[in-house]
């Protein structure tokens, strides 16, 4: 399966960041073939975690390679934000791709796959719900009804993008602040542009490590 496209200067500078963004952005995409769903996955002593329902057609395509794709904070980047207005806007994301071959569960794994997700999930909440409130038969026929699979993390393919635009020159630093400023500043700064559901997510930052 072909590799997302990234530059030298835009991987990752610590393995920790990659991880970050998996846990943060846990809505991921299954891609198999030209089939994808959008899944819950938990990343857990290595691998990633998630089941999907057996209905989805999918579920009989879990037997290869698999991509999973976790979309981190982005935003449109303006070129009136620099000193140097010749320039192209752009658009910054961090992005990570995870490949590997996936592993069908059995039943019992399949079980451990819902309450891992259940108890990531429930924590905090003021009537907590368990998998434990459910007859067995509702379990056993919870259980038919999904598909259960991992992939194991010596086969992820870490990859994470942030496209700074202007990474180079005299006014690299002076932009990169100025960048930095506008994301992190409420949108009332860029009345122009428009408040989408996306940029109004409390972690649409961009890490500060990240240029």
């Amino acid at each position: 399966m072909p590799r997302m496209y990234i530059r030298t200067s835009h991987q990752p500078r610590d393995p920790a960041d990659v991880l970050e963004v998996i846990e943060r952005n846990m809505f991921g995409t299954l891609v198999t073939g030209l089939t994808a769903s959008h899944l819950p996955f938990i990343l857990e002593n290595g691998p990633l975690y998630a089941h999907m329902a057996r209905a989805n057609p999918q579920s009989s395509m879990l037997d290869g390679e698999a991509l999973v794709i976790f979309l981190g904070p982005h935003d449109y980047i303006s070129p009136s934000w620099y000193a140097d207005r010749a320039t192209a806007p752009t658009w910054d994301y961090v992005a990570v791709h995870c490949y590997g071959r996936i592993r069908v569960h059995d039943g019992d794994e399949t079980r451990r796959s819902i309450e891992r997700l259940v108890e990531r999930m429930e924590p905090g909440r003021p009537d907590r719900w368990s998998i434990d409130a459910l007859s067995e038969e509702s379990v056993r026929a919870l259980l038919a009804n999904v598909v259960s699979f991992e992939i194991p993390r010596r086969a992820h393919g870490r990859k994470v993008q942030a496209q700074p635009g202007r990474e180079a020159g005299a006014n690299a630093r002076r932009d990169r602040a100025a960048r930095a400023e506008r994301i992190h500043s409420p949108r009332g700064v860029d009345a122009p542009l428009p408040v989408t559901p996306a940029s109004r997510r409390p972690d649409r930052r961009l890490p500060a490590q990240w240029p």
